[in-house]
C-alpha cells in the first residue's frame, strides 16, 4: 500500500521576483521597481505544490537551511498539503535563492545555490521512495550531489512498483550528460522542453528528438511553450496546441505546473490526449500571476479551461 501518489526529489528555494521593469544600473545608482514578490521557487517545490493543488497526495524531498527562507518554504509547502518529512533542515547551510529581474518579456536571474544542490541519495530515507506510486525528479543538472546515487535509488523504487518521471531543466554547463543516459534508461516519463530535448539529443528538430528519446523512454513529452506540447509513446505521436491566454503575467514555473497536470492524468489512467490537454491547461493557467505557484489551478479550474477551449473550437468549426 502506497502512502503517497508522488514523491518529489528536487530543488527547493525562494524566488525574489522584481519588476515588471527591473533594470539595474551599476555605479551605486538606486533604481526603484514597481513590484516585488517573495515566492516559492525551485522546480521540485513548484511541481509539488501544483500536483497537490490538483488533488494528488504529494511528499517532497530536498534540503533547506535553518533560516527564515527555509521556514517560509516549509510553511508554503504545508499550506498546500505537501508532506515535508523528507525535507532535510541543514543548520550549516543557507537556503538557496534566485533573484528574478523582469523587464518587458525577458528576465535576468541571479541564483545563489545554497542548499539547492544539497540533496543526496544518502539524505533520503531508505524506505521513502517505495512508499510512493510515482517518483518525480526535477532539475537533474542542478542536483550535483544526487546524481551519483540516483540509479541505485531508482532501481530500488522500480523494484517496489514505483514509476519514475524526470525533468532535467537547463544544464548550466551545457554538457547535457552527467550520467543522464543511465538514468533515462530507468525513467518511465521524460518531460524536457524543446530546447532541452534538442540539446540532449543533438537533433536539429523536435520530430527527430522525440524519436531518439522514445528509443529509451516509454513516454516522452516535449513542452513547446505557447505552441503547446508533443508526446511520443513508441511509434505513436500526440500533439496539443496549448491555450492562448489573453495576457501572460509571468512564465516562472509554467513547465513544472505542466508536469503536474500531465502526471495527474497518467496516474489516473487517462488517455494521452486528455493528459496533454490537462498539462497545457495547468501550464497556461500558472502564467496568470507573478511567481510559479500563485495561479496554479485546481482540477476544476483546469478542466474549465479545457471545456471553454473545446466549446470555442466547436463553435469555430460550425461557422466554417
Amino acid at each position: 500500500m502506497h502512502s503517497f501518489d508522488i514523491l518529489v526529489l528536487g530543488d527547493i528555494n525562494v524566488d525574489l521576483i522584481l519588476g515588471p521593469q527591473a533594470r539595474p544600473v551599476f555605479g551605486q545608482v538606486e533604481t526603484l521597481v514597481d513590484d516585488a514578490e517573495l515566492t516559492v521557487g525551485g522546480s521540485g517545490a513548484i511541481f509539488a505544490m501544483g500536483a497537490a493543488k490538483l488533488g494528488l497526495c504529494v511528499a517532497q524531498c530536498g534540503v533547506v537551511g535553518d533560516d527564515s527562507f527555509g521556514r517560509f518554504l516549509l510553511a508554503s509547502l504545508h499550506s498546500r498539503g505537501v508532506e515535508t518529512r523528507g525535507v532535510v533542515i541543514d543548520p550549516s547551510a543557507k537556503t538557496g535563492l534566485s533573484v528574478h529581474l523582469r523587464a518587458d518579456s525577458d528576465r535576468a536571474i541571479l541564483t545563489y545555490l545554497g542548499t539547492i544542490d544539497s540533496l543526496s541519495a544518502e539524505r533520503i530515507a531508505e524506505d521513502l521512495p517505495a512508499q510512493a506510486r510515482h517518483l518525480h525528479i526535477s532539475s537533474y543538472f542542478l542536483q550535483h550531489k544526487l546524481r551519483a546515487g540516483l540509479p541505485h535509488l531508482l532501481r530500488r523504487a522500480r523494484a517496489a512498483g514505483t514509476t519514475v518521471s524526470l525533468d532535467t531543466n537547463w544544464d548550466p554547463s551545457e554538457r547535457w550528460d552527467h550520467g543522464l543516459p543511465e538514468v533515462l534508461a530507468l525513467v518511465d516519463v521524460f518531460l524536457p522542453n524543446e530546447q532541452e530535448a534538442l540539446a540532449i539529443t543533438g537533433c536539429a528538430d523536435i520530430e527527430s528528438a522525440l524519436e531518439a528519446l522514445a528509443a529509451t523512454v516509454p513516454t516522452v513529452v516535449v513542452k513547446q511553450g505557447a505552441a503547446g506540447a508533443s508526446c511520443r509513446q513508441g511509434a505513436r505521436r500526440y500533439y496539443d496546441p496549448g491555450f492562448a491566454m489573453p495576457t501572460v503575467v509571468d512564465t516562472t514555473g509554467a513547465g513544472d505546473s505542466f508536469n503536474a497536470g500531465f502526471l495527474y492524468g497518467v496516474l489516473h489512467n487517462w488517455e494521452i490526449p486528455g493528459a496533454l490537454a490537462l498539462a497545457c491547461a495547468c501550464g497556461a493557467a500558472s502564467t496568470q500571476a507573478v511567481g510559479g505557484t500563485a495561479a496554479q489551478p485546481d482540477l476544476a479550474q483546469a478542466k474549465g479551461l479545457i471545456r471553454r477551449r473545446d466549446e470555442a473550437d466547436a463553435t469555430a468549426a460550425m461557422l466554417q
